[in-house]
């Protein structure tokens, strides 16, 4: 077992078999993302308040009403004897480095990561708009258009493309990894915590990127519980209910009471989660071994097959010339009220369905994702993006524009006044727009946890122009344009990351071009702030014939350490829209 770095620093890993690559995978991880690790497997386990004090409680109250390690577990337990095996030894390999780690907290930590990724806080929202403004003003929050953050992933001629847009973190909630052996060689991108490469990968006759299906696959169930009992569609049915205690760095602990309902975990107040990972108690986690052994996209359409969540797009080509769009992921059959709001438990009607929506498969000659509405998607989902960013991607695609001026492609430029000046303008129309009499009633209490962040004033920021309609006014009634100055964009729109619990340090100032609904998408919340704390968290292009022309980049570098060199070196090339070359000869890396 061989660690090479490059000039990076990012880790091409080298063994004998798979599962001594699985180790030194968790090895590496540690040390690189050594104290981004623990914090994950804490976020998991419902343990971060014992790490951070106060500020952790919220969240660990939350994992463990929502049983994300439970379910992490019993997922663990039902997969097939290899895949338990793999994860084991990745697991030997983070343990060598003296964390603690289970075989299963991959699976709590990719479940961890994604369960508010889905669309439950939208529709405690929805409930909050539904209970101060009326039911049928719910629309006014729920139209297609622009949102806080926007993926891009594009195909065509043997290459594929994108952006995956999150949180931006500090350090990076994706690393870059290189992972070689017989049986496979694979760079590709994934999440510290977790084996294999599970959203972006190029092996050497196939490669994979995934964008976000914007599917409703998540229901909350407005629950009627009376001592053990709960009144479900049948009648009443039995609750299960036991008390955990959350430790609490500096401070008392804190006592939960965790209460389980045929639907789903009671989460907030009498609100259950009913999702597809925890009915079926299983992630799709037998998916990523598969993964990294495919050479075709006929592979990696398999591998996919019983992937859960969170329900993805993928695009995926290979060198026979051949592309795929699929959708993966499973979305129950219901209601079409169950995708708006909170329904009664007890009515028949809301109930889960045997089964689930069929997934699509579809061969392409190229293909644009930005979370739009798509032939692909539309059955699996309510409120998508515009179609801005995808028609942009296509035209500047027709024009055969470099993919590095793809990806910063935007009307907002960091040094334009202009920009600027319409930034202004937004941000002004939305702290409006949140006084307006007519939205009064949603300043009253959303009840709901604040881990949730069901916040009005962002909801109305953001989601300015239906509510706009809604109201029959234009901007313009709300504020003069005339009224606003402003000098350029990028001396307000700053980036501003989510930094790793207790990481105090500094940053230079990074000045952004961009916004919401355009290819370059950094979004700020009008209203609220102009700093950036989401947008492309990579950047890659796949040459799937010639993998020495593929490239990527993130906004930080490989490392967590601030005293390492690779803390933030791939900054500036971030910044600036530039990327890394994949480097393939091992002669041309440094052995550690």
């Amino acid at each position: 077992m061989k660690v090479f770095r490059d000039a990076y620093g990012i880790p091409h890993l080298r063994a004998g078999s798979v599962d001594e690559l699985a180790f030194l995978q968790g090895r590496v991880a540690v040390a690189d993302r050594g104290r981004q690790l623990e914090v994950e497997r804490r976020r998991a386990e419902g343990l971060l308040a014992e790490l951070v004090g106060a500020d952790g409680v919220a969240w660990d109250r939350f994992a463990r009403r929502a049983r994300i390690a439970d379910t992490a577990r019993k997922a663990y337990d039902k997969l097939d004897e290899r895949t338990r095996g793999w994860l084991a030894a990745y697991g030997e390999g983070v343990r060598s480095q003296g964390l603690v780690w289970a075989d299963w907290t991959p699976l709590g930590v990719f479940l961890a990561r994604h369960i508010v990724f889905g669309s439950f806080t939208a529709k405690m929202f929805n409930a909050h708009v539904a209970r101060t403004l009326g039911e049928d003003k719910v629309g006014w929050f729920d139209a297609e258009g622009p949102g806080e953050t926007g993926s891009n992933a594009w195909a065509r001629d043997g290459e594929i493309a994108g952006d995956p847009h999150r949180a931006i973190e500090l350090p990076g909630g994706y690393q870059q990894v290189r992972l070689s052996c017989p049986e496979f060689d694979v760079f590709g991108l994934t999440f510290p915590g977790v084996p294999g490469v599970q959203h972006f990968g190029q092996a050497e006759t196939v490669a994979w990127a995934v964008t976000n299906a914007q599917a409703d696959y998540q229901d909350l169930y407005i629950e009627d519980i009376r001592g053990d009992r709960a009144r479900g569609p049948e009648g009443w049915e039995p609750v299960t209910r036991h008390v955990e205690t959350i430790p609490v760095r500096g401070g008392d602990d804190v006592e939960v009471e965790v209460v389980e309902t045929a639907r789903g975990p009671v989460i907030d107040h009498n609100l259950s989660l009913r999702t597809p990972a925890r009915a079926g108690l299983e992630l799709g986690f037998a998916a990523l071994l598969p993964l990294l052994h495919a050479r075709t996209v006929d592979d990696v359409a398999g591998a996919l097959e019983g992937w859960v969540e969170p329900v993805n797009s993928i695009l995926t080509a290979d060198t026979s010339g051949r592309l795929l769009q699929l959708t993966v992921g499973r979305v129950p059959l219901r209601d079409e009220r169950n995708k708006r709001l909170p329904v009664p438990a007890w009515e028949p009607a809301y109930t889960w369905q045997p089964g689930h929506v069929p997934m699509t498969r579809v061969a392409m000659a190229s293909a644009v994702n930005a979370n739009d509405r798509r032939p692909d998607t539309e059955a699996y989902g309510v409120s998508f993006a515009s179609k801005k960013r995808a028609d942009r991607i296509r035209e500047l695609l027709d024009a055969g524009t470099p993919h590095e001026r793809i990806h910063m492609d935007t009307s907002m430029p960091a040094d334009s006044v202009e920009a600027g000046r319409r930034a202004a303008f937004r941000d002004r129309v939305a702290r409006r727009l949140y006084d307006h009499p007519a939205l009064a009633g949603l300043k009253e209490p959303t009840g709901f946890d604040e881990i949730f962040d069901v916040d009005p004033r962002a909801r109305v920021g953001l989601l300015q122009d239906s509510v706009l309609a809604g109201l029959n006014l234009k901007p313009e009634d709300l504020v003069d344009p005339a009224t606003i100055t402003s000098g350029p964009w990028g001396e307000r729109h700053l980036l501003d990351p989510v930094r790793l619990p207790g990481l105090d340090v500094d940053l230079p100032r990074v000045e952004l071009s961009g916004e919401r609904d355009t290819v370059l998408c950094t979004s700020s919340a009008p209203g609220i702030t102009d700093l950036c704390r989401k947008g492309p968290v990579a950047r890659y292009v796949w040459d799937v014939n010639d993998r020495a022309r593929s490239r990527w980049v993130v906004p930080f570098g490989a490392s967590g350490d601030p005293e390492s060199p690779h803390f933030r070196d791939q900054l500036p090339l971030w910044a600036r829209g530039e990327m890394i070359p994949l480097v393939l000869d091992w002669t041309e890396l440094i052995e550690e």
